[in-house]
């Protein structure tokens, strides 16, 4: 039974890399891994950080018996639904459940938000990418989308990180049959998280050409061909991609042995007495 506002990892599992999902705020001292969807606060004092009254956040440290106890309270003194993570981050590791290595991720800028920038007028990979980075390694994150030939001039420039582009010097890239979004769930030691590997098939099946790997792969190709076709303004793409990218995780974690058809939906005959 946890202690009062606090959230076990089981429970917390089920709302990470969601829509809903709550803050989860990272108050550990230079980790090398954290819990998918982590932020880590540029200010220690929670008073700064600006949460609306009415949000929710989850509050990390070691062992849950920390920093994260007082920073939660005063979270809840400014009107947010802040509970600290029963055990910490000891008892979610200790639970098997999914971490993201932070060793490939790149400098943060001022604002505490990683940058990012790949080729405009994206497809499958440019924004499943960007749905993986912002749902299990950085909520924050700022995505640049500019013309292929200005991305590494970009990333230079706007200390950003470039990805998805055909440059030897880019490690965010294609590498044989596998696509960027591939190398991400790797390089952020995401490979183990079975959800993740069913829908990283489906991406690199839409994203080269290969629809016979998966039978979902020939539908994500449609929608994000129909996407950009929907959508002139690369940001409002992406936003809307979101939510593709979250309704496929959630059919790849829990959702592939519910079945839909039309007489399994046809109301239960009634009885007829004699």
């Amino acid at each position: 039974m946890p202690a009062p506002n606090a959230i076990t990892p089981d429970k917390l599992a089920r709302l990470v890399a969601s829509p809903r999902a709550p803050r989860i705020i990272d108050l550990r001292d230079g980790p090398t891994e954290a819990i998918p969807g982590s932020l880590f606060p540029v200010l220690l004092d929670p008073t700064q950080w600006g949460y609306a009254s009415g949000s929710s956040a989850v509050l990390i440290d070691t062992d849950g018996s920390g920093l994260a106890v007082a920073a939660a309270a005063i979270l809840r003194s400014e009107g947010v639904a802040a509970e600290v993570l029963d055990g910490g981050f000891a008892a979610w590791a200790a639970s098997g459940l999914p971490t993201v290595s932070l060793v490939h991720l790149p400098p943060r800028h001022d604002d505490g938000q990683t940058w990012w920038v790949t080729r405009a007028r994206p497809k499958v990979d440019r924004i499943a990418c960007p749905w993986l980075i912002r749902r299990f390694v950085d909520p924050q994150a700022r995505f640049l989308f500019v013309a292929p030939g200005d991305v590494l001039t970009v990333a230079k420039q706007q200390q950003a990180e470039p990805f998805d582009v055909a440059d030897e010097g880019v490690f965010w890239s294609h590498r044989g049959e596998r696509c960027t979004f591939d190398i991400m769930v790797e390089a952020f030691g995401l490979d183990a998280h079975e959800p993740l590997v069913r829908l990283a098939t489906i991406v690199r099946g839409a994203d080269t050409d290969r629809l016979d790997l998966v039978p979902e792969a020939a539908g994500l190709l449609a929608i994000s061909l129909g996407l950009s076709r929907i959508h002139s303004d690369d940001h409002a793409q992406l936003e809307a991609g979101m939510a593709v990218y979250d309704a496929l995780y959630r059919w790849c974690r829990d959702a592939q042995g519910e079945k839909h058809n039309w007489s399994s939906h046809q109301p239960a005959r009634g009885k007829v007495s004699s």
